[in-house]
């Protein structure tokens, strides 16, 4: 599940509207996370997290494993934040980021 320049680019220009609605801070990858970073993408396809770590590679290493965990694609990383997007398997139009 590759993203083409193109997807990536629209994917960029509808994220930069968007609020994080997830935030990880010192207590990393909980389930409770998890789960919610699940639910957030079912719902919305398209989402931005805040890791408010300090240390670059342990937040690189973060942004890595949710790609992994949860099947998605990472769009974007800028600083702290980073966008990520997972096809819904059946979007909601009054959720989806995408579809509004």
């Amino acid at each position: 599940m590759s993203l083409t320049n193109a997807q990536k680019k629209q994917y960029r220009l509808i994220g930069h509207s968007l609020n994080p609605v997830v935030m990880i801070a010192g207590n990393g990858l909980t389930e409770a996370v998890l789960t919610e970073i699940d639910r957030a993408l079912e719902d919305h396809e398209l989402i931005k997290i805040r890791i408010s770590i300090t240390d670059r590679d342990i937040r690189n290493a973060l942004i890595a494993e949710i790609s992994k965990v949860m099947k998605s694609e990472t769009v974007q990383v800028i600083g702290k934040v980073a966008l990520f997007y997972r096809a819904a398997l059946e979007p909601n139009p009054k959720l989806s980021n995408l579809l509004r």
